[in-house]
């Protein structure tokens, strides 16, 4: 098992965002967070990462206590694509070489250099690797930020609603890249994100959070007409096409 979260708990001046936080995730998986907005999704993914300090609870990366783990140590371990974040005006290349920093020294390494150009090579990116992050598209933003996430050679990616606001092209490439780059590393994936159909396509494992709490968690089953009910208040069917499910509203 590569990620273990137990009983985590955050709140703000005395009230509970989330309560009793529970789940695993192993080589391979790629877990998705779902639920409606405002149950907490994003905070728990800040509170795996120690964006945010945690009323109580604990998170096991490897067998390691990633509560007490130097700054730099944590970034080895955990790579965060956030929801939102600053373009910079570097270009691709140095903002994904950025992803590097927790093991550079004193400079950076022809390593550095390498792995940064393969990992770019990797996300197909290297037809703009000289350009400026401001001049290209949302969506190759989002390869950007998830390249630089993969260089960090994590353990654990952490991904805030990665294909928000994308078309339906580069939300498929986004996460199938990502769903490969898992497999292939034996890492773990985990991620929020709202389409429960992209979610069902591709990821392996289910966190359906209601009201701050974990309803139901495990793997393709968790998405089911009750749950969805119950959850969203949505009447729904869930019905399998070419063996993958997909949730159709009544």
């Amino acid at each position: 098992m590569i990620l273990k979260v137990d009983g985590v708990e955050f709140g703000y001046n005395g009230h509970a965002t989330i309560s009793n936080i529970g789940f695993q995730a192993g080589p391979g998986d790629l877990v998705s967070i779902i639920g409606p907005n405002g149950v907490g999704k994003t905070t728990l993914l800040k509170c795996i990462n120690r964006v945010h300090r945690l009323g109580s609870g604990t998170v096991m990366v490897n067998g390691d206590d990633a509560l007490t783990m130097e700054r730099r140590e944590l970034a080895k371990r955990f790579g965060y694509v956030p929801q939102r974040a600053h373009m910079s005006g570097s270009t691709v290349f140095e903002s994904v070489l950025l992803g590097r920093r927790p093991y550079v020294d004193w400079d950076i390494t022809e390593k550095d250099l390498r792995l940064t150009g393969r990992v770019i090579q990797m996300m197909g990116l290297e037809g703009i690797s000289g350009k400026h992050v401001d001049s290209i598209s949302g969506g190759e933003y989002q390869l950007v930020q998830i390249a630089r996430a993969i260089v960090q050679q994590p353990r654990v990616l952490l991904l805030d609603e990665p294909t928000s606001n994308l078309d339906l092209c580069n939300q498929h490439r986004i996460l199938g890249i990502l769903s490969h780059i898992v497999r292939e590393n034996g890492m773990c994936a985990v991620m929020t994100n709202h389409d429960l159909n992209l979610s069902l396509r591709y990821c392996n494992r289910f966190i359906m959070m209601k009201e701050g709490r974990v309803h139901a968690a495990g793997g393709r089953e968790v998405v089911n007409p009750g749950n969805i009910l119950e959850v969203y208040g949505l009447e729904a069917y869930v019905e399998e096409f070419k063996g993958i499910p997909m949730v159709i509203p009544r």
